[in-house]
C-alpha cells in the first residue's frame, strides 16, 4: 500500500504546500511510502519535493490518495478516473464574486473550482477540512462521507529564522504604532477596510502610526492600484504596500508590529492569525467565515467592518497594557492547539482509522 498526496499546484512557502510537504514528512516516519504529485512543482523547492503528476505510477486499488482541492483545476477532474482509495483534503474555494473585477482566470479558477468541488463528492470516501467552516462548505456541497477537522500543520520552526535587520532598524523603534496585515492584496481580503480603520486611527487618534500591508498583488494589480488610488483620495500617509518579499523581511515586518488587523470578508483558516499570534502580536479581526474558529477565544473579535470601531480597538491595546498582556496570554494558549505533535499525530490515527476500514 502506499499513500499520494495529489495537487494541482505545489507552491513554495504558501499553506497548501507546507502542509502538504509536512503531512509527507509525518507519513514517511511513520513508515508508510509516500510521494507527491503535482501538476506544477515551484522550481524554489529542493529537488526530489514531489514529482510530476504525469510521471505518476500506476495507482493500485489499496493505495491511498489525498487530494488537496483549493482551486479549479484539470486535475479535479483526473482524479475520478484514478484508482486506489480516496480522501479529499479541503482547503476552501474562494467565491468566484471577487475577483469578477479584476482577474477573469481567478474568477474562472473560482467558478470552476465550487463546481468541480460539488462534482468529487461521490468521489470521496472520506473527507478532512482544516476548519469547520470548510466542513460544513463540503457538507452544502453534497459530501456524505465522514468528515475530519484537522488544522493546517504550520512550520512554526521557521519563525524562529533570523529576521531582516534593515527592517527592524527602520521601523522598529521610532516611536510609531506599527499596524500590520499579511496576505495577498486580494477582493477577499478587504485591504480597503483595513485602510478605513487606519484612516479614524491616524487622523483622529495617534497621527504617529503606520499602515504595513505586507503581501503580493501580482495578477490582481487593479485591485492593487485602487487601493493606491484610495490612499491617496484620502490623503493618506504611511501607507506600505511591500508587494511580494523575502520570508526574512516579512519576519521582521511581524517583529516591528503593535497590533495585527485582519477585516478579511472570506478565509477558509488564515494562517496569519496564527503568525501574528507567535510573535505575540495581538490580534485584532473581523468575525468571518472561519476566523472566529481560527482564534478559537482568542485575539479580538470584531462584529462587523464598522472602521471606528476598529480605531478605537487598536488604540485599547496599545495603550492598555493588562489588555494587551490578557490578549497575548489567550493567544499563547490557543497556539498549544497547533502544536505540530497533537496535529500530526491527529493526522496519522485519521489514515490509521481510514485503512482499518478497508481491513
Amino acid at each position: 500500500m502506499k499513500i499520494f498526496q495529489i495537487l494541482p499546484v505545489l507552491a513554495f512557502g504558501d499553506a497548501v504546500g507546507n502542509d502538504t510537504r509536512a503531512l509527507k514528512d509525518a507519513l514517511l516516519d511513520a513508515g508508510y511510502q509516500t510521494e507527491i504529485y503535482a501538476a506544477v512543482i515551484d522550481e524554489r523547492l529542493p529537488e526530489g519535493t514531489a514529482q510530476p503528476f504525469d510521471m505518476m505510477e500506476k495507482v493500485e486499488e489499496d493505495d491511498i490518495i489525498i487530494y488537496h482541492l483549493s482551486t479549479g483545476h484539470e486535475l479535479n477532474q483526473k482524479l475520478k478516473s484514478l484508482g486506489g482509495r480516496k480522501i479529499i483534503l479541503y482547503h476552501n474555494i474562494t467565491p468566484e464574486k471577487y475577483f469578477q473585477k479584476y482577474n477573469h482566470g481567478a474568477y474562472l479558477n473560482c467558478r470552476n473550482g465550487l463546481r468541480e468541488a460539488r462534482e468529487l463528492a461521490p468521489v470521496a470516501e472520506f473527507a478532512i477540512a482544516d476548519s469547520e467552516y470548510n466542513k460544513q462548505d463540503l457538507i452544502r456541497y453534497g459530501y456524505t462521507c465522514d468528515i475530519k477537522v484537522l488544522p493546517i500543520l504550520i512550520p512554526f520552526e521557521d519563525y524562529e529564522k533570523k529576521p531582516n535587520q534593515k527592517v527592524i532598524n527602520k521601523y522598529g523603534d521610532d516611536g510609531y504604532v506599527n499596524i500590520l496585515f499579511t496576505g495577498r492584496v486580494v477582493p477577499n481580503k478587504k485591504q480597503e477596510d483595513i485602510i478605513d480603520a487606519f484612516y479614524y486611527y491616524k487622523k483622529f487618534i495617534n497621527p504617529k502610526s503606520r499602515l504595513i500591508l505586507v503581501g503580493s498583488y501580482a495578477g490582481i494589480d487593479r485591485y492593487h492600484e485602487q487601493l493606491e488610488v484610495y490612499v491617496k483620495a484620502l490623503d493618506l500617509e504611511d501607507v506600505l504596500f511591500t508587494g511580494q518579499i523575502k520570508f526574512d523581511e516579512i519576519l521582521a515586518y511581524y517583529k516591528v508590529a503593535d497590533v495585527f488587523l485582519c477585516m478579511s470578508e472570506h478565509e477558509g483558516f488564515c494562517v496569519p492569525l496564527l503568525e501574528a499570534m507567535c510573535f505575540d502580536v495581538p490580534v485584532i479581526a473581523r468575525d468571518t467565515s472561519a476566523i472566529a474558529g481560527t482564534l478559537g477565544g482568542s485575539g479580538v473579535l470584531l462584529p462587523d467592518n464598522d472602521p471606528m470601531v476598529a480605531a478605537e480597538m487598536i488604540n485599547r491595546i496599545v495603550t492598555d497594557e493588562k489588555l494587551r498582556e490578557t490578549i497575548i496570554r489567550n493567544q499563547r494558549i490557543r497556539l498549544r492547539d497547533f502544536d505540530n505533535r497533537v496535529v500530526k499525530e491527529s493526522f496519522l490515527e485519521i489514515i490509521r482509522e481510514f485503512i482499518g476500514k478497508r481491513d
